[in-house]
């Protein structure tokens, strides 16, 4: 994980206004949110892994469910999961898991292999890119 500096950092937006304003640029939330925080995620690349801008929130007036609630935007930063290729063979019957010839029907997602893996420095001109259309979008 790289933090990155911004001047979108601590800035307050309503939640739905902020979505409106970055999905037609590649942002999306990410899966990893709760009712106390929530990410908003540029997909930079996929090779063996996922590079992304996350950009962090969290409610300032309510829960994240809530109609009309108000967020202030956290320190963005550069984050790399990276993920084993092939079936996930991290199964366990005894443990509630599907064994392996079932998960692959199920679940066809693998268990990362790093959640936080070391994030090449070649993304980082597309992040310093994509800060700058940040703040553009959002504060001018």
């Amino acid at each position: 994980m790289i933090a990155l500096q911004s001047a979108i950092e601590g800035k307050e937006f309503k939640l739905q206004a902020l979505e409106e304003k970055l999905k037609p640029l590649g942002y999306s939330i990410g899966g990893n949110w709760g009712y106390e925080h929530g990410y908003f995620d540029y997909k930079i690349d996929e090779d063996v892994g996922y590079t992304f801008l996350r950009i962090p929130f969290k409610p300032i007036d309510g829960e994240l469910d809530q109609r009309g609630v108000s967020v202030a935007l956290g320190q963005p930063f550069l984050l790399n999961h990276k993920y084993q290729k092939g079936l996930d063979d991290n199964t366990d019957p005894l443990n509630g898991l599907v064994p392996m010839t079932y998960n692959s029907v199920f679940n066809q997602f693998t268990e990362p292999v790093d959640k936080d893996a070391k994030v090449d420095q070649k993304y980082m001109t597309v992040a310093r890119s994509l800060i700058q259309e940040l703040e553009l979008t959002l504060l001018y």
